[in-house]
């Protein structure tokens, strides 16, 4: 993690122009959760748009935050040159968190027994042992529904309640108080090779579901065409497993039209051990996909003339104000 953070020091140095970085956000224990965000000026001096990406939500999946470093070390080198990538950039603005469980992170690395560890590293519940929360169930999207569990020992342990953990707050604030400028939504997992859709629940439909899909399908074809490997698309109950509380289920939720879970490499027979030699071929194939997505979303929005429904409907809206009203002035999520 050390080395992560000199790294995006050293980014922000070396390219003023284009990168800048925040604290959003502190960890369980007391960690700062931070991101780059890149972009260029908008040469008229319109109000940019935001893509979000997230890596690191999960401890034991290293491959994620490498290919968060990947993805912006790609666009620093190339967008002085590539020119659909520079008005891209001079149109959003994108956000990406190399590690969102710095806490798990850390943990994750310290010995050969904590190197699967996949929670965060909250203090156990009342009568238990059992240090963490699953992060990517603690969102406020149909929260403790199904594939979670309330044992806090399980890996799957949701919390004591929706938004109970810190780390979850920082994005669901931070994002959401951008949620009527923001596209897309992209948070980097491992291991199955899939592109996922909301919603983990399967008797719910996000309403441009059909859209999702064909856009998720491009990306997968962009991702294998760089080194021949399979991506699947679909909701997680059609290729995977019902769940409910995510951080992609929470995003279209909330109004962001776009939102995607990337399952990196492999399909099992390393899984979260990937082998040293895939890292870079794995990300290079996820930047491919990304930025296939990234590309839909900013074409939809400025070539075509009109934006995508990104924002809230105005019930909706009201509906998460008293949401986050509750949480800051309660600490609970009603």
């Amino acid at each position: 993690m050390d080395e992560i953070s000199r790294w995006m020091e050293d980014v922000e140095r070396g390219s003023p122009e284009l990168v800048s970085s925040a604290v959003y956000g502190q960890t369980y224990e007391g960690r700062n959760i931070s991101l780059l965000k890149l972009g260029l000026k908008n040469p008229e001096g319109k109000e940019k748009n935001v893509i979000w990406v997230d890596c690191g939500i999960h401890a034991r999946e290293w491959i994620a935050p490498a290919f968060c470093q990947w993805f912006v070390k790609e666009i620093v080198h190339s967008y002085k040159t590539d020119k659909k990538l520079e008005q891209m950039l001079q149109n959003l603005d994108v956000y990406v968190t190399p590690v969102v469980n710095v806490d798990g992170y850390m943990y994750s690395w310290t010995d050969n027994s904590t190197r699967r560890w996949r929670k965060s590293r909250s203090a156990p519940p009342a009568g238990s042992s059992c240090y963490g929360v699953d992060l990517n169930r603690n969102f406020y999207a149909n929260w403790g529904m199904l594939g979670v569990s309330f044992d806090s020992c399980s890996n799957t342990y949701g919390g004591t309640s929706a938004g109970s953990e810190p780390e979850a707050v920082a994005v669901m604030t931070f994002v959401g108080e951008m949620i009527n400028k923001t596209l897309c939504f992209l948070t980097i997992h491992s291991a199955g090779q899939f592109i996922l859709l909301p919603y983990g629940h399967p008797e719910i439909s996000a309403p441009n579901y059909d859209e999702l899909v064909s856009v998720g399908e491009a990306a997968a074809a962009k991702m294998k065409g760089v080194h021949g490997m399979d991506y699947t698309v679909g909701t997680s109950p059609q290729v995977l497993y019902p769940n409910t509380g995510s951080s992609r289920d929470w995003a279209r939720l909330v109004g962001i039209p776009f939102s995607y879970t990337f399952e990196l490499r492999d399909k099992g027979e390393f899984s979260h051990l990937l082998p040293e030699d895939q890292i870079q071929p794995a990300c290079e194939e996820a930047y491919a996909g990304a930025l296939s997505i990234i590309a839909h979303v900013h074409d939809k929005a400025f070539n075509s003339g009109t934006l995508p429904n990104a924002a809230v409907s105005g019930v909706a809206m009201m509906i998460w104000s008293t949401i986050m009203t509750l949480f800051f002035t309660t600490g609970v999520f009603v």
